[in-house]
């Protein structure tokens, strides 16, 4: 069995949409019963990861080009979000790190030509900075708009994401 541990930050629902889709693409094919997948809110997440999840995925918004900050959270209120206390970034900071734990990230932002940053991005800098040395950034999933939704398709994008991320742990390659 893979156990693997879902981290998220979500302030319109858009990235939470996104990672439980990603949880049934890794929940695919598991006996019932079998389930080595937990979805958790970055506000509920351990500081440190158990020795028994073998992979762990970071997801959060990109705000202002990267991870947000207490100011985009609070920015994010006045246009009917609901932040978390603390965000993605803060919690990478306080994490203990595990070297050789496999971890991907993936990010939510609307597509704007030619802007740049991602919240996956700086999150895998973040954390192998950390010393989670097998850090890598995963996908970007689209939304229309700040608050959203989630565009067309998507969705179903990361369910097969999380499929093809169940089966690369499952083989050893990560």
């Amino acid at each position: 069995m893979m156990n693997v541990l879902i981290v998220h930050e979500s302030m319109f629902g858009n990235t939470r949409e996104i990672a439980a889709a990603i949880a049934a693409g890794l929940r695919r094919g598991r006996h019932p019963g079998d389930d080595g997948v937990r979805l958790v809110h970055v506000d509920d997440a351990p500081a440190t990861i158990d020795d028994d999840v073998d992979l762990l995925l970071v997801g959060g918004p990109t705000h202002a080009f990267g991870m947000t900050r207490p100011q985009t959270r609070q920015d994010a209120t006045t246009k009917g979000g609901t932040p978390s206390r603390a965000g993605v970034r803060e919690w990478i900071e306080s994490l203990t790190p595990r070297t050789n734990l496999p971890v991907v990230t993936f990010d939510t932002r609307v597509h704007v030509r030619m802007l740049p940053g991602s919240a996956a991005r700086a999150a895998a800098k973040a954390l192998r900075h950390k010393g989670f040395e097998r850090a890598e950034q995963g996908e970007t999933f689209w939304v229309e708009g700040t608050p959203g939704p989630v565009v067309s398709g998507e969705v179903e994008r990361a369910e097969r994401w999380g499929a093809e991320l169940a089966a690369r742990v499952s083989h050893g390659v990560s």
